[in-house]
């Protein structure tokens, strides 16, 4: 049997376990088992821009339901695909599920593609598992991390360099929302990192998270949303990762025309109401990490865009078991409740779940 948690896509708070019978599989197909995953408000972000980013179509449900993706490991458990052996242990995008069957393409030593034909148009980098046992990023010792972290930290790794591609808007700071949120501090890590010249990092967090986003130590400044008085207004460039239209706007109105960028990223904060306010400055442009990622490829070659983000991947284990503490939860109903904490933004923001579904 395999098991899994759906979402109303109009209502994120209401959710259900469905249970369905494992297939008989096809020649081309594989059943994947997923062994764990991570589980963080990136996948809130994911179900609430479902619609217009098209998260909603990599595991489609009925009528009104959706199947949040997540990023996680999971073993092949039969395999009548070539290339693709009973065993392999590949990393790569699940539904919150037990199982996953996949119609494997262009399968090789690294791994390879699922090439079922309702991913065929949606974005590739999404749709390659890689095997553990040549990925460059595995460690059997960090797997949680890399459950939790990977996903937000390539986000983190192609905006740091897409700010650089464009020499930071001339910018003489960069200012995050949601600082203790894991993709902000990602961000923030690989620009205080950055070789040679770089802007001052500010974070903004609520008042609660201000010690834990200091404590971090890749921020210049971290300042609570009620003290955006104390924001220099000198050139900027607005990371918003809450994604609270009342935040956006207050810091807009604080940076006036000092802003140069405005670069929506995620969406914390994703039940907060609608601002009336009219927006200062520049127009806020969602930041889509394939984009930049193709753009890399394309430059760097395959090896060359690998290399840096192995490198840069290496920086942040050096700090991440200090950031985090991984909060193992086992079965359906520790998803469900994990899930619904991190819906309601009542997880503290230490903790790091990775989930077991089968357990």
């Amino acid at each position: 049997m395999m098991r899994c948690l759906e979402v109303r896509r109009d209502d994120l708070r209401t959710t259900r376990v469905v249970d369905e019978p494992v297939p008989d599989l096809r020649p081309g197909q594989a059943l994947l088992r997923v062994d764990r995953f991570g589980l963080t408000s990136n996948n809130v972000t994911y179900g609430a821009t479902g619609d217009a980013l098209g998260y909603w179509g990599f595991f489609p449900a009925s009528d009104g339901w959706g199947r949040i993706p997540v990023w996680g490991f999971a073993n092949v458990e039969h395999s009548r695909a070539e290339g693709i052996e009973a065993g392999a242990r590949v990393f790569g995008y699940f539904p919150m599920a037990t199982h996953l069957v996949v119609e494997p393409t262009r399968a090789g030593l690294h791994g390879f593609t699922d090439g079922v034909a309702h991913r065929a148009t949606l974005p590739g980098v999404y749709n390659r598992y890689q095997r553990t046992d040549t990925d460059p990023l595995h460690r059997a010792d960090t797997e949680d991390l890399q459950a939790v972290f990977v996903p937000l930290f390539v986000t983190s790794f192609v905006l740091e360099d897409f700010l650089a591609d464009n020499k930071d808007f001339g910018a003489a700071q960069v200012v995050l929302s949601s600082a203790s949120s894991k993709t902000a501090a990602g961000t923030a890590l690989c620009l205080t990192r950055r070789s040679g010249h770089r802007p001052r990092v500010v974070g903004l967090t609520s008042p609660s998270h201000v010690e834990f986003a200091t404590g971090l130590g890749c921020y210049d400044q971290v300042f609570a949303y009620p003290h955006l008085d104390s924001l220099d207004p000198v050139t900027s460039v607005f990371v918003d990762v809450a994604g609270d239209p009342a935040i956006r706007a207050a810091v807009h109105q604080r940076l006036g025309q000092a802003l140069r960028y405005s670069c929506a990223v995620g969406i914390a904060h994703w039940d907060a109401p609608p601002s009336e306010s009219r927006l200062t400055g520049p127009k806020p442009v969602m930041f889509f990490a394939p984009d930049q990622i193709d753009k890399r490829l394309a430059e760097w070659g395959p090896a060359g865009y690998q290399s840096r983000l192995t490198q840069a991947w290496g920086g942040l284990l050096d700090v991440a078991s200090n950031w985090v503490r991984v909060v193992e939860v086992k079965g359906f109903d520790g998803l469900e409740d994990a899930y619904l904490r991190l819906l309601d933004g009542s997880a503290s923001p230490d903790a790091a779940f990775v989930v077991a579904p089968g357990s």
